[in-house]
């Protein structure tokens, strides 16, 4: 799939309230995120290099060093004004006397045949004699879609102050609604199920929340453009054989941090019980339990050199835990567990057996799979710090796959060992009753507050970029928590096998049964909301005032 240029304009304004950005929500119909509040954007045409001859300010080349390509950083600041203009009705321009232009302006009457693309920026700036004011754009983020949606952007986002005298308009084709709204009041509604926002418009909306008004983001802005992403690939090894992984492979991170000299010694592959250090004095080493609920196999993560701990000791596998204690030398202080699904703590029983060692964490809850074996010594407090030869462990609760799950971050070297609560490749099970999905995505939220360099989960490889990584997580639920809300509104009062088919109809309808418990785990967070109730038979219905923007 090709990935195409794009270019996104963040417009803000000041107001009474503080700094103001501009919003626009997608048609229903969209092939890629129907319904999600955007900035004006979209991908680079053909014809925008053309419009460089009506620009003003800084040239290509000045543009393009700081964008950290060889050239045509203009062209995506160019597409940037277009698109603004074609879809929310505002032009960055400057008339033939080099005055920003008004909502006036007889050039506004030709948006429409630009949007049909009858006309490009370029002649309009010609028929209207109008520059195109680049210095007034700041860089301000690069996005590339990761694979699997539909379709793919390499994408810049500029920031820049709207101009007065013009009035934002939806373009009633690509967008149905735009909102002119504070950045923290944007975050809240998404918080609350009322507004759907992708990742780089929640990570942008965050960025933007840190200023008081337009001067201070645009001094910021032209003073501080981003670190160029990682774009080239990453030697590594695969079965012995060399291989490049691309930015986005699981692997690319791992490889990236352990091998920075890109001298392709990683693995670009997790091999059971073949011992990986991930970081100072913590060894990843994989239970030989893969299968569809455990990827590659359940994680054992080993801190220390000479007195260990060990986290997850996984499944009551006699090679595993006989690795285990080889690695260890059988030197084990103590065992920290993050939750007590039966691929993760039944290990636990016969280390305890052979080295004594103190045992940390929640006693299982209900449920046939969980482990009614685990027996804790000590069941640690959200905040606790447990002391390990890696450095300080600092404990978290994170309820939400199960009730008693425990996140540990190894405080020193800001790696998270996330357990279940955060997995790669695929989404965390919330099966009710023990699976709680909004107790799941407040955890979320909290780890937001935490200082994360790096996410050791126990299933995959080492993942960087945990801000995104968990952004992304939240953005998921609460994408598939509007579905729900919407099928309500629509279908209720309903039971779970109808409500299924329309919130879910992306799902094969033989795993319909399974979706049925994603379902009844999204309703009852709606419910807890006020925002959904059910009566006697169990039929759900949306509460009346309560649906979705």
């Amino acid at each position: 799939m090709d990935i195409r240029p794009a270019a996104t304009l963040v417009l803000t304004r000041d107001s009474s309230e503080g700094l103001e950005v501009l919003l626009l929500q997608r048609t229903w119909d969209a092939v890629f995120l129907p319904g999600y509040f955007v900035f004006p954007g979209g991908a680079v045409d053909e014809g925008d290099p053309r419009g460089r001859i009506h620009a003003v300010g800084a040239g290509d080349a000045e543009i393009s060093q700081i964008m950290s390509l060889d050239e045509g950083g203009a062209d995506f600041m160019l597409g940037a004004v277009r698109e603004c203009f074609e879809e929310a009705g505002i032009l960055l321009a400057k008339d033939d006397q080099g005055k920003l232009i008004d909502g006036d302006h007889p050039v506004h009457s030709a948006r429409q045949a630009l949007f049909a693309g009858k006309v490009s920026l370029a002649e309009l700036c010609e028929q209207h004699a109008l520059t195109i004011p680049l210095d007034r754009l700041a860089y301000l983020s690069h996005w590339i879609t990761p694979p699997g949606p539909p379709r793919r952007f390499d994408t810049r986002f500029f920031v820049a102050t709207a101009p007065e005298g013009q009035s934002a308009g939806h373009d009633g084709v690509e967008t149905i609604d735009h909102v002119w709204i504070r950045p923290e009041q944007a975050l809240e509604e998404h918080r609350n199920g009322q507004r759907l926002l992708g990742l780089p418009t929640i990570r942008t909306l965050r960025m933007l929340s840190d200023f008081d008004n337009t001067d201070a983001l645009m001094r910021y802005a032209h003073a501080n453009p981003p670190e160029p992403q990682p774009d080239q690939p990453w030697p590594a090894l695969k079965k012995g054989k060399p291989v490049m992984l691309e930015p986005g492979a699981p692997a690319y991170e791992e490889a990236a941090k352990l091998d920075p000299e890109g001298e392709g010694s990683t693995r670009a592959e997790i091999v059971p019980g073949e011992p990986v250090e991930i970081a100072a004095g913590v060894v990843r080493l994989t239970a030989p339990n893969p299968g569809m609920m455990t990827g590659p196999g359940t994680n054992t993560y080993l801190l220390g050199r000479e007195r260990f701990t060990v986290l997850d000791p996984g499944p009551d596998d006699p090679v595993h835990i006989e690795r285990i204690l080889e690695l260890t030398g059988g030197h084990i202080e103590q065992v920290v567990v993050t939750h007590t699904h039966i691929d993760h703590s039944p290990a636990v029983r016969t280390l305890k057996e052979k080295t004594g060692c103190r045992v940390f964490g929640w006693p299982a809850p209900e449920g046939a799979s969980q482990d009614q074996t685990f027996k804790p010594d000590t069941q640690p407090g959200h905040g606790d710090l447990l002391a390990t030869e890696a450095g300080l462990l600092k404990v978290l609760h994170t309820a939400g796959h199960a009730s008693n799950h425990l996140c540990y971050l190894l405080v020193e070297q800001s790696l998270l060992f996330a357990g279940d609560h955060i997995m790669q490749g695929s989404t965390v099970v919330i099966n009710p009753p023990d699976g709680d999905m909004k107790a799941y995505i407040e955890s979320l939220y909290e780890l937001l507050a935490e200082s994360i360099h790096y996410i050791a989960p126990a299933h995959g490889f080492l993942m960087g970029n945990p801000e995104a990584v968990i952004d992304f997580l939240i953005t998921h639920r609460l994408s598939r928590e509007h579905k729900v809300a919407r099928s309500l509104e629509a279908n209720g009062p309903a039971p779970l096998k109808i409500l299924v088919q329309s919130a879910y109809d992306d799902v094969p309808p033989q795993l319909h049964a399974v979706a049925q418990r994603s379902l009844l785990a999204h309703l009852l967070k709606l419910e807890k909301d006020g925002r959904a109730t059910r009566d006697a038979e169990d039929h759900w219905r949306a509460t009346e005032g309560a649906g979705p923007i």
